[in-house]
């Protein structure tokens, strides 16, 4: 047994690169630098064997202060410190930060104790931001570690994000309009709604017959009188049709 164990951990490999600094501009003033970190391993500690993600310096600060929480005993390699005169036009600058940071990385990943932190895991294959995978690691997400894992990259992730907005923008509507609809009805509607079906069914014919033949009381009297007078028209000559 202990042979087997021995052998798996000498074919057992975490390979960990950092490579394409790339500048990006937050606004008008400030920019920062995010590096691509490249994780390729067959170690059973990790969900998915190859994954390439982003992180900025500022990230690996965060996630050295909470693998520092877990370490108690473990002595962590130290980071770059921070340097008011950096400047992430300097490649020089640029490169020497990386260096270190990967450093940071493979000793980090080479402590069994460590990897067994939800945020580390997080953090080297996953796309969500710090304040995400806080939340993801407390349970307040409605994706789960190993979800933001594996289908962080499709999607999916940004997917269950808008329905869980969604589903709160129409709690939101529903319990602010009472009943959750608003119907509004003209007084045709009011009156025909109060009304059996029967008695609507006659209401609605006798309000086409009042459309379709209009009564000459309803009109004006100079237009009643126009009306007589077409009518008459008519009728004589229907009568002399007849003749």
């Amino acid at each position: 047994m202990d042979s087997m164990l021995e052998n798996l951990a000498k074919t057992e490999f975490i390979s960990i690169c950092i490579r394409d600094p790339r500048l990006i501009k937050d606004d008008l003033w400030y920019t920062h630098v995010d590096y691509e970190i490249c994780l390729h391993t067959n170690s059973m500690c990790f969900r998915k064997k190859t994954s390439c993600v982003r992180r900025r310096y500022s990230d690996f600060v965060w996630l050295r202060n909470c693998l520092e929480q877990n370490a108690l005993i473990i002595e962590l390699p130290k980071l770059p410190s921070w340097n008011p005169f950096f400047s992430p036009r300097n490649a020089e600058q640029v490169s020497q930060r990386m260096n270190v940071m990967q450093k940071f990385l493979e000793t980090v990943l080479h402590k069994p104790l460590l990897l067994s932190d939800s945020r580390l895991h997080l953090f080297l294959q996953s796309d969500l931001s710090i304040s995400k995978i806080e939340r993801c690691v407390l349970g307040k997400t409605r994706y789960t570690v190993a979800e933001a894992i594996q289908r962080c990259r499709n999607g999916y992730i940004s997917r269950l994000e808008d329905k869980a907005s969604c589903d709160s923008d129409c709690e939101s509507s529903s319990s602010s309009s009472g009943l959750g609809q608003v119907w509004t009805l003209d007084c045709e509607e009011a009156s025909s709604a109060s009304l059996s079906p029967l008695e609507s069914s006659d209401k609605t014919q006798s309000c086409s017959a009042d459309f379709q033949n209009p009564k000459p009381q309803s009109l004006h009297p100079e237009a009643q009188q126009l009306y007589l007078g077409t009518c008459l028209d008519i009728s004589h000559q229907c009568v002399s049709t007849c003749l």
